[in-house]
């Protein structure tokens, strides 16, 4: 079962009698607020299969009120091998994310897809991808893309954790301004990108209300810093804080932490999907709380100018 810390988490409705589930439903969707759906699956090389799993949570979403859905790193497929990860590939005209424009087009819907194998630039002679974070309004239409910066190599013998994802992944030449959504004004990171906060400070210097993280953290480091991350991010930027996550074996060689995740500008917990099932979390986007979290603790009027934080480099270069 999904761990609750909040009423507006609540159960997927595969858990709810009929009588609750109407009740539930009803109650979301008569919010004053806009109300965002944070996913959680388990994505396997079976592509099929992973966009059934993503068209069901997303219609789910939008019978419980949600004006944007938020669907994590590997929605598509995630690979047990390298070859795999990249003959199974497409570009952004491909069928893959062709379905989800129909999707988002035919329900009204504005979509994350959080981390979609995007063929790169050299296909044909290098065979690279980026890992891709698009936005989709409910038009159907592509309002932007971030190709992930920060790429996962990271070797943790002790905590079975080895991962290479620059052996065929290129790392993003920038960051993408925020986006203006129906919740809000979005900013886009994906996964490593968590623990970069840079990132997240620049993102919100150009306006963002709302950072999202959708991830495929592993289980070891799911769980010594997942939550923490998140909630600093917060914390430190006063942005909600919206994080779609894996959950579960994709195959024998890998399994996600879970536990996808909603936090508010002051560092509380909105929402946790917990580590064992997919399904989703309302949330609901109250921005008189950022503003009011920002008015009564001004920070970043408060933060000096960035040449004030690299002086102890120059400082040193001399």
């Amino acid at each position: 079962m999904f761990r609750s810390r909040r009423i507006l988490t609540t159960l997927g409705h595969w858990f709810l009698s009929p009588v609750w589930r109407t009740q539930l439903i009803n109650r979301m969707s008569s919010s004053p607020f806009p109300m965002a759906a944070v996913c959680q699956m388990t994505a396997t090389p079976d592509k099929a299969a992973n966009f059934s799993i993503c068209k069901n949570l997303v219609e789910e979403a939008k019978q419980r009120g949600a004006s944007m859905v938020f669907l994590p790193e590997g929605f598509d497929y995630i690979g047990s091998n390298r070859e795999e990860t990249l003959s199974l590939s497409e570009s952004l005209e491909g069928e893959t994310v062709s379905r989800f424009t129909d999707m988002a087009r035919r329900l009204e819907m504005w979509l994350s897809l959080g981390g979609f194998h995007e063929r790169g630039p050299n296909w044909k002679t290098d065979r690279r991808i980026y890992n891709s974070h698009i936005i989709i309004n409910n038009k159907g239409d592509i309002v932007t893309v971030y190709r992930k910066a920060h790429l996962f190599d990271v070797e943790l013998p002790e905590k079975g954790v080895s991962l290479k994802e620059s052996a065929s992944t290129i790392p993003g030449p920038s960051l993408i301004a925020p986006v203006q959504t129906p919740i809000g004004k979005v900013g886009l990171g994906i996964c490593y990108d968590l623990r970069f906060p840079e990132l997240s400070l620049a993102l919100q210097r150009q306006g963002a209300e709302i950072l999202t993280y959708p991830s495929a953290f592993t289980v070891a480091t799911g769980a010594a810093h997942w939550e923490i991350l998140l909630r600093a991010r917060a914390i430190e930027t006063q942005c909600f804080v919206l994080a779609a996550a894996q959950v579960g074996p994709h195959h024998d060689k890998r399994s996600s932490y879970g536990h996808a995740l909603a936090v508010d500008p002051w560092g509380e917990v909105l929402g946790d999907c917990g580590g064992e099932q997919p399904g989703l979390i309302m949330v609901e986007i109250n921005l008189e709380k950022l503003e009011n979290t920002r008015k009564n603790m001004p920070v970043q009027e408060h933060r000096r100018n960035t040449d004030f934080y690299y002086s102890l480099e120059k400082t040193k270069e001399r």
